[in-house]
C-alpha cells in the first residue's frame, strides 16, 4: 500500500508568530499520525489476511524465502494439492518475504537472539527456502538447522551415482550433516540487448571480461553484493575465474602463490572496470534484465531464470528477442538453491514433507515445465534448472520451457575451488561496496577521464591499484572487515574507501594532465 502525502505551506508576513507555532504543532501531529498509520496498516492488513487463511486450514507452514511471487504461488498451490491428496487435510502456507538473503539473515539473527534470551528454541518459522549455499552454511554453523528426513528415507538419491550429487562444478549441493539440500540450480550470467549493442558498435559479450570494454561506459547494469548472497558469490566467481586463468597461463607449482596473487589482482581490477562502466548497482534482481530489454542499459549481470524469463517474454513486433542471456565462458558455476528446516519449527512434520515434495520428480518438474503442460506449473513458467539428474529425460524436456537443458554435461562451466577464495566471500562483497559502490562517483569520473585521454598507462595504473587489499592478507578474509565489531568494520571500510577514492581522483587528474 502506497500513501502519497503532499504538503503545501501557505503563509504570509501578516501571520502572527503564535498562529505559526500552532499550525506547526497541528501539522506535526498530523504527520506523525499518518506515519504511524503507514507503519501499522500493512501489518494489520497482513495479519487479517493470514488469520482469515489460516483459520480455515487444517495445517499451516511458515516459510521464510527470497523467492519471487511466481515460485511461491506455483509451489504453494502444488504442495497444497499434494498434501490434500496424501493426508486429506487442507494447508495454509504463510510465506514471509522480508527481502533478499541479506535481509533474511538479519531476520534469523534477530529472531534466534530473541529466542535465546527468552528460552525459546525456535522463532515461529518452519522453513528457509531459497538463497545461496553460503547463507545456509552460515545458519548451519550456528546450529539453527535440523537434519532432513529425506536423507534417511531416500538415501539412493544421494549416492555417488544418485540423482543429487554432493558436489558439481565444485559447488556443494548438500552437506555431510544433511541439514540442507539444493532443490534447483542457478548461475549468474550476462544479459544484453542486441539492438543497443549494434547501435554502440559492440560485439555480443561472451565473458565477464567483455564488460570491461570502455565502449560500455554508462551502459552496464550491476547488482549490489551486500544485498544478495548469490550476487556476492558471482563477484567471488569473477575473481576466482581470473585466478584460474592465471594458473592456466603459468602452471609452475613453484610460482603458484605468486600466480594466485596475480589472478586475485586481475579479478579485482576487472570488477573495477565493470563497475566504472555501470549505470547503477541495484538490490532488485528483476530490474537489470528489464532495463536491458527496454534499452535502458546495454548489458548487465543477471541470474539465469530472470534472464531466460525476460528473453522468452519480451520480443519485438517481428518476434526478435529484446534480450539475450548467456553463461559467460569460463566464468560461472552451477550453484544449488537450498532448502532447510529451522530449529524449533512449529510444524516439523509438514516442513519435512515440503522438503521431500520439492525434491520429488513432481516438484522438480515445476522448475522448468511449460504452464499447463503435464506436471508443469499452472500459471507461470519459472525458468529454473532442476537439481535432479533424472529430471532431464526426453519426456520431461518435451514439456519444458528449456528443451535443450543439459546442465550436467555443459562444458562452459568451471570447477569452483573453495580453498582459493571461499574464505574471502564476505570480504569480497564488502570490498565491492567500498571500492565500487560507495566510490562510484569518483570511479566513473576517473574512468571518463581515462577514456577521453586514450587510457594513458601511468594514470590507468593508479586507477587500477588494488595493493591495499593483496591476496596474501585479504584472500583468506580480511579479519577487520569480517569482524562482528561493527565499529571496527566501519573504520576499516572508511580507511579503504579513502584509499580508493584518492586513487581515482589522482588517476583522473593524471589523465587530464596528459591531454595538455
Amino acid at each position: 500500500m502506497r500513501v502519497t502525502m503532499t504538503w503545501w505551506w501557505c503563509g504570509g508576513d501578516s501571520e502572527i508568530r503564535s498562529q505559526k507555532e500552532a499550525d506547526l504543532k497541528t501539522r506535526a501531529f498530523i504527520i506523525f499520525g499518518l506515519l504511524a498509520l503507514i507503519v501499522a496498516l500493512p501489518l494489520a492488513l497482513r495479519r487479517q489476511t493470514e488469520t482469515a487463511g489460516s483459520s480455515k486450514a487444517d495445517d499451516q507452514l511458515v516459510i521464510l524465502t527470497p523467492h519471487n511471487e511466481s515460485i511461491r504461488q506455483e509451489f504453494g498451490e502444488a504442495f497444497a494439492r499434494h498434501w490434500q491428496q496424501k493426508t486429506g487435510r487442507s494447508i495454509y502456507l504463510d510465506w514471509r518475504t522480508p527481502g533478499g538473503t541479506s535481509e533474511i539473515r538479519m531476520v534469523l539473527d534477530a529472531g534466534f537472539k530473541a529466542a535465546g534470551e527468552t528460552g525459546r528454541e525456535g522463532i515461529g518459522v518452519d522453513l528457509f527456502f531459497g538463497g545461496g549455499e553460503p547463507d545456509f552454511s552460515g545458519q548451519a554453523k550456528q546450529g539453527r538447522l535440523v537434519p532432513l528426513d529425506i536423507f534417511k528415507k531416500q538415501p539412493e538419491l544421494f549416492t555417488e551415482d544418485g540423482a543429487i550429487p554432493q558436489y558439481f562444478t565444485g559447488e556443494r549441493y548438500w552437506p555431510d550433516d544433511h541439514v540442507w539440500v539444493g532443490t534447483s540450480m542457478s548461475q549468474f550470467g550476462i544479459c544484453y540487448n542486441p539492438d543497443v549493442l549494434k547501435r554502440l558498435g559492440i560485439e555480443p559479450p561472451v565473458s565477464w571480461r567483455c564488460l570491461a570494454d570502455p565502449r560500455y561506459a554508462g551502459t552496464i547494469a550491476l547488482a549490489d553484493p551486500t544485498k544478495s548472497g548469490s550476487v556476492a558469490r558471482t563477484f567471488e566467481l569473477i575473481v576466482q575465474s581470473e585466478i584460474l586463468r592465471a594458473l592456466k597461463e603459468n602452471p609452475d607449482e613453484e610460482m603458484r602463490d605468486a600466480t594466485i596473487a596475480i589472478g586475485w589482482e586481475r579479478g579485482l581490477q576487472l570488477i573495477q572496470k565493470m563497475a566504472a562502466n555501470a549505470r547503477y548497482f541495484t538490490d532488485s534482481a528483476s530490474k537489470i534484465p528489464l532495463d536491458v530489454a527496454q534499452g535502458n542499459a546495454a548489458a548487465g549481470m543477471s541470474i539465469d531464470f530472470y534472464g531466460r524469463s525476460y528473453s522468452d517474454e519480451l520480443r519485438t513486433r517481428d518476434g526478435e528477442r529484446r534480450l539475450v542471456w548467456i553463461a559467460p565462458e569460463g566464468g560461472t558455476t552451477l550453484s544449488g538453491d537450498p532448502i532447510a528446516v529451522l530449529k524449533g519449527a512449529p510444524n516439523p512434520e509438514v516442513a519435512q514433507e515440503f522438503v521431500e515434495f520439492c525434491l520429488s520428480l513432481d516438484g522438480q518438474r515445476l522448475w522448468f515445465g511449460k504452464p499447463g503442460a503435464p506436471g508443469g506449473p499452472v500459471t507461470c513458467a519459472l525458468h529454473r534448472t532442476p537439481i535432479r539428474r533424472d529430471a532431464y529425460t526426453p519426456e520431461f524436456l518435451a514439456h519444458s520451457v528449456m528443451p535443450e537443458a543439459d546442465p550436467y554435461h555443459d562444458p562452459g562451466n568451471f570447477d569452483y575451488q573453495r580453498e582459493l577464495t571461499g574464505r574471502a566471500f564476505n570480504t569480497l562483497r564488502q570490498l565491492v561496496k567500498i571500492m565500487c559502490i560507495d566510490s562510484h562517483h569518483e570511479l566513473k569520473e576517473a574512468w571518463a577521464a581515462l577514456i577521453a585521454a586514450g587510457m594513458p598507462a601511468d594514470a590507468l595504473a593508479v586507477f587500477s591499484d588494488v595493493s591495499s587489499m593483496p591476496y596474501e592478507s585479504a584472500g583468506q578474509g580480511d579479519p577487520t572487515l569480517d569482524t562482528k565489531d561493527a565499529l571496527a568494520a566501519a573504520n576499516r571500510a572508511a580507511e579503504l574507501g579513502a584509499i580508493f577514492r584518492a586513487n581515482y581522483r589522482k588517476a583522473a587528474a593524471m589523465a587530464k594532465q596528459s591531454k595538455l
